[in-house]
């Protein structure tokens, strides 16, 4: 298989980007189109005039397709992912990749046995500056690493049927799972309902990682400034992912701290912590758009038959952390040991 056809189900928020990619890359074919909403049917079928457009995401099953993107509402990507499963169909679906940890198993344990390909729109993970910024953790130049502070904030996108946990917290732990290589011990979440009753807007997920490494997420709907930042503090460096920078979006901080050598004496000595401050680095990232990058790697793993880097048990672990982090909201729980 030298190209793949490909359907996309949903033109909605993102699914006008996820077309444009697959649109225009080599090794892909866009055959077909589908949208329940007669608004966006229209607005596709105007814009890809040699594509065919449906309503029903079931006609495309008798386009001969290779594969499916399915960019729907997140309630809806189970039905439809399995479907799409059942009739032979590769499947890139957007996060989360469902709402229940029970069924992402259901869609890996169908992909598995059917030899598809199933992979999950975590496009962070495509992102070259996330790359960079795990490249500092892992080379250890940053050192001992002591926390990560992951912070998405924004006034709306609201949602009613959802909460902004399961909105916007889905990137920051597949960023935070993708740096750190490992799953959390524990996780715990508090959050608040500001502008609708049993609607969360406002969020702070906690998580502990293997050798005691704690990773903090805020996330909201509701705050004045736009925030997409990942700060990581080491022993020796620090380093600060600002996704909002155009030019300069990861920054490495010479700066630290020294802990006292013991004292035997009970004096001051115990307070003299010895501070250091070095030089900024800007390291040259070579930018990639990351749903480009996203979209052609579910191409290669479809021609070539490898796993994906955001795999289906990747998006098994997000949803994982995100049951457990929405139990310890909703129950005043401060704090829940993970199973994996």
């Amino acid at each position: 298989m030298d190209t793949v056809r490909i359907g996309i189900i949903g033109y909605g928020y993102w699914g006008p980007n996820l077309t444009r990619n697959f649109y225009e890359l080599p090794s892909a074919d866009l055959v077909a189109i589908a949208d329940l909403n007669e608004g966006r049917f229209k607005q596709a079928a105007s814009k890809y005039l040699q594509v065919s457009i449906k309503h029903d995401y079931r006609e495309l099953f008798d386009l001969g397709l290779d594969a499916v993107v399915v960019a729907t509402p997140p309630i809806t990507h189970y039905k439809i992912a399995k479907d799409c499963l059942e009739h032979n169909l590769h499947v890139l679906v957007e996060k989360p990749i469902t709402l229940k940890s029970q069924d992402a198993e259901d869609l890996i344990a169908l992909s598995d046995s059917r030899g598809l390909t199933l992979m999950v729109g975590h496009t962070f993970e495509y992102n070259s500056a996330v790359h960079a910024l795990k490249s500092y953790i892992d080379s250890g130049e940053l050192g001992e690493i002591y926390y990560l502070d992951a912070a998405r904030l924004n006034l709306g996108l609201f949602q009613r049927n959802s909460n902004v946990l399961w909105d916007l917290a889905p990137h920051d732990i597949s960023i935070l799972l993708y740096l750190l290589g490992k799953k959390p011990i524990s996780v715990s979440a508090q959050g608040t309902p500001c502008v609708f009753e049993g609607v969360h807007d406002v969020a702070y997920l906690n998580m502990l990682f293997p050798e005691n490494i704690p990773a903090y997420v805020h996330v909201s709907w509701l705050d004045p400034c736009k925030v997409r930042r990942i700060t990581v503090v080491g022993s020796k460096k620090m380093a600060v992912y600002n996704d909002i920078e155009s030019d300069q979006k990861i920054k490495i901080y010479d700066k630290g701290v020294d802990a006292p050598p013991a004292y035997t004496n009970g004096g001051f000595e115990e307070f003299n912590f010895n501070y250091h401050t070095g030089d900024i680095t800007i390291p040259n990232i070579r930018f990639v758009e990351p749903l480009r990058q996203e979209c052609q790697h579910f191409l290669d793993c479809i021609i070539k038959k490898e796993l994906p880097r955001s795999s289906g048990r990747s998006g098994l672990d997000v949803v994982k952390i995100l049951e457990t982090a929405e139990h310890s909201m909703l129950n005043g729980q401060t704090h829940r040991v993970m199973t994996w």
